[in-house]
């Protein structure tokens, strides 16, 4: 067989698998990678009544939003531009936009379990630093909420699995302010206050960041807030903490001079 004909047979066959791994990729019923143990199995979700709810979900309030401002979208497509990062929980019931009563495009959020900010976290450091250095924000503010199960869970003694290496974190701003926490004998109180400080010790990570120093030493306008909001009733409050220079943060954390 001529060296052509095999370049030929061999393209024929490629195509035939290429038609064929699209007709499986297309089908409603057949899962790809069933007899491939390396690959996914991939099915389709359209007769998931809960993805229909979902998507109709969607398509109600983009309608309600057009209404609103037709060209919505539109203008939200080419830019963004917020002036706030908010750092808050990942709790379903404390949605950053909402408890503020903001659009999409006015706050850029990052979100974890009990609102840490850790200076091995490479997520929340690259989201800080997208926001300050790019997005030019003027204010973070690291939002807890009382009732946090993460703050609960490290308050107790119990093992939950990978998550305590989490909250070891949070049992650090727990021995921080032991003697105060220890002098609430009210356990709901407590748990209350362990919720306002932690939100508090976060605003101090923040501040010690490497990007947010150097922000301040620029001259760029940003202030870092601490704030807590209360599922019960709705209400968000200033836990009245904010750090809008070098000058007001620890000295143990502030790095001003080059190496």
């Amino acid at each position: 067989m001529k060296v052509a004909e095999q370049v030929q047979n061999f393209e024929a066959m490629v195509e035939e698998d290429l038609i064929a791994d699209t007709s499986a990729l297309m089908s409603d019923t057949k899962l790809v990678g069933e007899d491939k143990p390396n690959e996914f199995r991939l099915e389709t979700s359209g007769s998931d009544p809960r993805v229909g709810e979902l998507l109709e979900r969607n398509r109600r309030w983009r309608e309600s939003m057009l209404a609103a401002e037709p060209d919505f979208f539109s203008k939200l497509a080419h830019t963004q531009t917020p002036e706030i990062l908010w750092i808050g929980c990942a709790d379903s019931r404390v949605p950053a936009n909402q408890i503020v009563d903001l659009p999409p495009g006015e706050v850029f959020v990052h979100r974890n379990i009990a609102n840490c900010v850790i200076h091995s976290d490479i997520n929340c450091l690259s989201v800080i630093e997208f926001a300050v250095k790019y997005l030019k924000v003027k204010r973070i503010i690291v939002c807890g909420h009382y009732g946090c199960g993460g703050v609960k869970a490290s308050m107790s003694d119990m093992k939950f699995g990978i998550i305590d290496n989490w909250l070891r974190h949070l049992r650090d701003v727990r021995r921080l302010h032991y003697d105060e926490l220890s002098g609430i004998s009210d356990s709901d109180a407590q748990f209350r206050r362990m919720c306002e400080l932690n939100a508090i010790e976060q605003v101090h990570s923040v501040c010690s960041t490497t990007i947010v120093q150097s922000a301040w030493d620029s001259g760029q306008e940003l202030t870092v807030n601490a704030f807590i909001y209360d599922v019960a009733d709705g209400i968000l409050k200033d836990l009245g903490f904010a750090v809008s220079n070098p000058e007001k943060m620890s000295k143990l954390y502030r790095t001003p001079t080059n190496a």
